[in-house]
């Protein structure tokens, strides 16, 4: 992703307590397990979520399990919560020392320093976990946990279509 879609990412997330959230949408696609997962997330989150959910059903017709995953596909951030320079430093880092980036994300995600890292490297797993555990169907569940894979990894696999809508959506919204 380029460094102005980065700039333009942070300005966003920078901004949204003060643009209109709508709840509503999650609460209308989301079934009531699955609800508290969407509510756990970050304000900017959410709204990148609805964004990723709103250009895919722009796109086509989008099946459930993927509407699940675009609303939900970064759950797995709430378990370490992040500032917005621990969002913004393994973006740059990766780019610039993707090795470090890398090493650093093997550390423990408690330190304020390495938690960026660590939530980064992690977050797609730990929200299919979460999903999982809230009832997800299976489909839903391996696109979270596969939707920053580069899709030519899972070519093959029945479910790389979707991943490829998602992915495309999340990447520019």
């Amino acid at each position: 992703m380029s460094a102005v879609y980065r700039l333009r990412q942070g300005a966003r997330a920078l901004t949204a307590f003060a643009r209109p959230l709508d709840a509503d949408r999650a609460q209308a696609v989301l079934p009531p397990g699955l609800l508290p997962l969407f509510s756990a997330m970050r304000r900017s989150e959410q709204m990148h979520s609805l964004a990723v959910l709103a250009a895919l059903e722009h796109e086509a017709p989008v099946p459930q399990p993927l509407a699940f995953a675009a609303l939900l596909h970064d759950c797995g951030k709430a378990r370490f919560p992040l500032r917005t320079w621990q969002r913004t430093l393994p973006v740059l880092l990766r780019a610039l020392a993707p090795a470090a980036a890398v090493r650093l994300a093997s550390r423990d995600p408690r330190p304020m320093l390495t938690r960026g890292f660590v939530v980064y490297a992690h977050h797609p797993r730990w929200g299919a976990e979460l999903a999982q555990a809230a009832g997800a169907p299976e489909q839903t569940c391996w696109l979270i946990e596969h939707h920053a894979d580069p899709a030519a990894r899972w070519a093959q696999h029945p479910y790389v279509q979707m991943l490829k809508r998602l992915q495309r959506a999340d990447d520019t919204h």
